[in-house]
């Protein structure tokens, strides 16, 4: 072969080999504290990582119908249907991006009958007829030389936003999950209310007839007799008004198991939830564990890669183009040897003027990059302080459930002092009745109090990126590995059902 059929390929391949607009990509660095400064004496260590599985956190809880729940929220929400939608999407995506690494090849074939211009025939002085057949077949190749890296950078936008969306998908998984689990401890909380204001309706009933008793043997003035209904009265409005928050926390959990609010159910019960011990880790693990980071982080390098895209039109693009086929102006023996063509070469072409369009591209790539640094930083920040808010509030609340339950005892031996004076006659029903309120408030308040404590405990493991591993290997066998592979066991719910 000649040295001058040889310096195209040499060309080619030289072009082969190019650079990319592109800078390195880099995660803008966050000032991450050496520990949280809420109380954190009463968590364990741990030592979380990004590629460990989140783990079935919720079993933590120990509730078999929450179990239960949270599996018809993983194969029927709409919500999670719709963030695995958008994440197989953007795989697609990826894929077609990757596509450009190859030449794209196609087939054509055209059978025309043409007229010869006379004017191009006399000047040509050919003895071609006027009208005659072109029939064409055959296979056309062209490969985008990538010089700039554009392709590359296509490619590499498209798998970040790929593994953006498999970490949004996990993220939307994690979201859902905590608001069913808080939905979930808010109606057995509320059940525990309601079972308290039966004991107490039934106490008050009890009173007022033993009011009603005693003023009918003149022991108790008419006075006494008055008050006892209010009492009753008043707490079957506290009943209904529970009655009627549970309903909604019943309606709430029904569309996040994919389910009508008009058709679905959860039988009353009071059920002991206790707050699991959680392992906060070290600040520095947040940023592995959050999916919500991880999808902010991707997101900053699909659009530093769209600005390498952007920059690489100031350059020219180069094609590498093959034909091959047959031509012919008689149909009948058409594909045949001496019918046969090629063409084989490079082109380029490059934008001379475009009004600004490119540069103005590349302002608006920048742009985006700016904002997605900006947007990590914020969801980083955010991360820090949800954890700091749900230690601090969860710490805050230990110490106020402690001080309510030892309130709890005290205002019963009162009441139960208070009912024997009165029996007695040495006090009079109003000391009764102060007895009676401030022992169900200060039930109510403990109930509350405990119901805040675990839905800071659920907050706190959504803002910590979700489960842990308590062995430090594997929290569940079915939780997958990532983001990724937690996209794939959904989409297999989906084609099962």
């Amino acid at each position: 072969m000649s040295m001058r059929r040889l310096s195209p390929l040499a060309c080619c391949a030289a072009l082969l080999a190019g650079g990319s607009e592109a800078a390195a990509h880099k995660v803008p660095k966050i000032p991450e504290p050496a520990a949280y400064k809420g109380d954190t004496t009463i968590w364990q260590p741990a030592k979380p990582a990004d590629d460990r599985p989140r783990g079935d956190w919720w079993r933590e809880y120990k509730d078999p119908t929450l179990d239960d729940l949270v599996s018809r929220l993983d194969k029927a929400n709409p919500d999670l249907a719709a963030a695995l939608g958008h994440f197989e999407e953007a795989t697609a995506y990826a894929a077609q991006a990757r596509s450009g690494y190859f030449p794209t090849v196609s087939a054509a074939a055209a059978s025309t009958r043409n007229r010869q211009s006379l004017g191009y025939k006399s000047i040509m002085h050919h003895s071609q007829p006027d009208y005659y057949d072109d029939n064409v077949a055959g296979l056309i190749a062209n490969y985008e030389v990538d010089l700039w890296g554009r392709v590359r950078n296509q490619v590499a936008a498209g798998e970040a936003g790929a593994q953006a969306a498999a970490a949004e998908l996990e993220s939307v998984h994690l979201s859902l999950r905590v608001q069913l689990v808080n939905d979930y401890l808010m109606l057995r909380m509320l059940d525990a209310q309601s079972k308290l204001m039966q004991g107490e309706l039934a106490a008050y009933g009890k009173a007022l007839q033993l009011t009603q008793n005693r003023f009918k043997g003149g022991i108790d003035s008419r006075l006494a007799v008055s008050r006892a209904p209010v009492q009753l009265e008043t707490a079957q409005a506290k009943y209904a008004d529970i009655a009627g928050n549970r309903a909604l926390s019943e309606h709430a959990i029904a569309p996040l198991v994919g389910e009508s609010a008009s058709s679905f159910s959860i039988a009353p019960a009071v059920v002991d939830i206790q707050v699991p011990s959680i392992p906060v880790g070290v600040p520095a693990t947040l940023l592995q564990r959050r999916p919500d980071i991880a999808a902010a982080e991707r997101h900053l390098a699909e659009a530093n890669a769209q600005v390498g895209v952007a920059k690489s039109v100031f350059y020219p693009a180069v094609n590498l183009m093959a034909a091959a086929g047959y031509q012919s102006t008689q149909r009948g023996a058409w594909l045949t040897a001496p019918n046969l063509f090629w063409s084989i070469g490079p082109a380029a072409l490059l934008t001379i003027f475009d009004g600004g369009r490119r540069q103005a591209e590349v302002d608006q790539a920048q742009a985006a990059f700016a904002v997605a640094g900006a947007r990590y930083r914020s969801t980083v920040l955010t991360a820090f302080q949800e954890v700091e808010d749900n230690l601090s509030l969860l710490s805050n609340l230990t110490d106020e459930s402690r001080a309510l339950n030892d309130a709890v005892s005290d205002t019963q031996r009162t009441l139960d002092i208070a009912m024997n004076r009165y029996r007695e006659g040495i006090a009079s029903y109003l000391e009764v009745v102060t007895a009676q309120a401030a022992a169900e408030q200060v039930q109510l308040d403990a109930l509350n109090v405990r119901r805040r404590r675990l839905t800071a405990s659920v907050n706190l493991i959504r803002a910590l990126g979700g489960g842990w591993s308590r062995d430090g290997t594997q929290a569940s066998a079915n939780a997958g590995s990532g983001p990724v592979q937690a996209a794939n066991s959904l989409n297999n719910n989906k084609k099962q059902d």
